[in-house]
């Protein structure tokens, strides 16, 4: 049904009545909000763009991007929404299991575009907007003249700032500060537009397309509808000052009896490190407990360059919690006139950095589908919605990856029974085997090796190897208690594993 033979229901609206019809309206400015908004203003479109608060925000995650995320940005021409943020390069992983280390490298580029080439979305690059350019922190010849894909990191409200900044730059996106309270239908059930709420003044502002981006905590994911998101655990963030790293530019994760532990530089003075807390409820606010826990269990697992910045930091009890949530994201093919991108669809742990990778692969996905060439007339719902039938199938791979990857990954970092233990220490011992055994599972990792059945070997293969090596702990004498930790190991393996690859890939 085209927007402008909608029949909106008069007595759903409030006072106040915004004449102008867009194209389509954006719910938040997160991550895939602007990205979102900016593609479909490049290919002619008319979008409003809603903000509650347009000030620069400030998170403890969304500071870590997979190599994959940086290609999707290039794809959509905002490559530079990375500079002059003081961005850092992040080459691979430092992992410290107990007094043992092994360092993890990104793919060779030439192996990385077999698996994720670069393609690039219609009519948003131009005028060289896919490249990094050089500022204080990255040097645009030494990019593209490394021989591995690189990530980046930074402060998450610095780069969403620069988002937003290209966005409203473009003559078709029009900015609002407002909160929005919901949605509006016509007499057929079709979304014809938001609700919204601005200095205590409601207004409706109409659109042929919704686009939900707002975040974790999206009032809007119910119109899909999709389950309530599950609270797996807690990651709790530190700000850590003038901290020398074992290995710089690498992203640190520290693993022991403890819960994991992952630190990052952000910028070339301050770094991030994350804590996970094994409960479904935060610390408590005074933060006692969780200083002691962090003195007396995690202190003496980190590299020793670390430790006079994390005991600053842990003096100063500025602890930040965030909830790990999990949400598998539900086919979009009924409700018309709307679509959820980015955490409103779909979230996944934070271990493994995968959020924005996953939300910016999304978008390049979404504006290639219903750019003009493919979907004329935004109104046109049945369109729409056979092309989100069409998205719901392609962002499976990646998605199905990163999300399984980075759940299954917390299972066993987070290791709270000895069969989760044993895995742990065979997936460390897989690492250090080197070759494949690393290429695989840090290209799955990165996002440039979207493969699920490659997750699905590398996985078991961490299994067996894993009670191959309990077998040879134990020895001979143990062979009959082997053998019975090697049955429960496999079946705790399943059971981490495989509902959460089903509930990616079957729905």
């Amino acid at each position: 049904m085209s927007f402008a033979n909608s029949n909106v229901a008069t007595d759903s609206l409030p006072n106040s009545v915004e004449d102008k019809q867009y194209d389509a309206v954006v719910v938040g400015a997160g991550v895939a909000g602007p990205a979102i908004a900016t593609a479909f203003a490049r290919a002619g479109r008319q979008v409003l763009l809603i903000e509650r608060s347009w000030s620069r925000p400030d998170r403890i995650v969304g500071e870590l991007m997979q190599p994959a995320g940086v290609k999707a940005l290039c794809e959509l021409g905002l490559a530079q929404a990375v500079a002059n943020i003081e961005a850092m390069t992040c080459e691979g992983y430092y992992i410290k299991y107990h007094d043992r280390v092994v360092q993890l490298s990104y793919l060779d580029k030439a192996e990385a575009a077999t698996g994720n080439p670069i393609k690039p979305v219609p009519d948003c690059v131009f005028d060289d907007n896919d490249k990094l350019i050089t500022d204080s922190t990255l040097s645009s010849k030494d990019w593209y003249d490394h021989p591995t894909v690189q990530g980046l990191a930074f402060h998450n409200g610095d780069f969403l700032m620069n988002l937003r900044a290209i966005a409203r730059a473009e003559p078709n996106v029009t900015c609002l500060e407002a909160t929005v309270t919901g949605v509006v239908r016509d007499d057929n059930d079709v979304v014809v537009g938001v609700r919204v709420k601005a200095e205590d003044v409601p207004a409706v502002y109409r659109a042929k397309l919704v686009v939900a981006c707002d975040g974790i905590y999206s009032k809007l994911r119910r119109e899909l509808p999709a389950p309530a998101p599950s609270v797996e655990s807690y990651f709790v963030g530190l700000d850590l000052h003038d901290c020398d790293f074992p290995a710089p530019g690498h992203g640190h994760v520290i693993l022991g009896d403890h819960a994991p532990v992952l630190a990052y530089q952000t910028t070339p003075t301050t770094a991030r490190m994350l804590c996970a807390w094994r409960s479904t409820k935060p610390p408590s606010s005074s933060g006692g407990e969780f200083a002691n826990y962090l003195n007396q269990q995690v202190r003496s697992e980190l590299p020793k360059e670390i430790q006079p910045s994390f005991d600053a930091a842990v003096a100063s009890k500025r602890f930040r919690p965030m909830p790990n949530q999990y949400l598998p994201a539900v086919k979009q093919s009924r409700q018309r006139g709307f679509v959820a991108v980015g955490d409103s669809l779909n979230m996944r742990h934070p271990l493994t950095g995968g959020g924005m990778t996953v939300a910016l692969n999304d978008v390049v996905i979404l504006a290639k589908l219903l750019h003009p060439s493919q979907v004329a007339d935004l109104g046109d719902h049945e369109a729409v919605l056979r092309q989100m039938a069409v998205f719901h199938r392609r962002r499976k791979p990646l998605d199905a990856v990163i999300n399984t990857l980075s759940m299954a990954l917390y299972a066993l970092f987070a290791a709270d029974s000895p069969s989760l233990r044993i895995l742990q220490r065979g997936c460390f011992r897989y690492f250090e085997l080197g070759g494949a055994c690393v290429s695989g599972p840090i290209g799955l990792l990165s996002g440039m090796l979207p493969f699920p059945m490659m997750l699905f070997n590398h996985f078991f293969s961490v299994a067996f190897y894993a009670i191959w090596w309990n077998f040879t702990d134990n020895g001979l004498l143990y062979a009959p208690v082997s053998v019975y930790q090697s049955v429960v190991v496999l079946v705790v393996a399943v059971r981490v594993f495989v509902p959460i690859l089903w509930a990616e890939l079957a729905r």
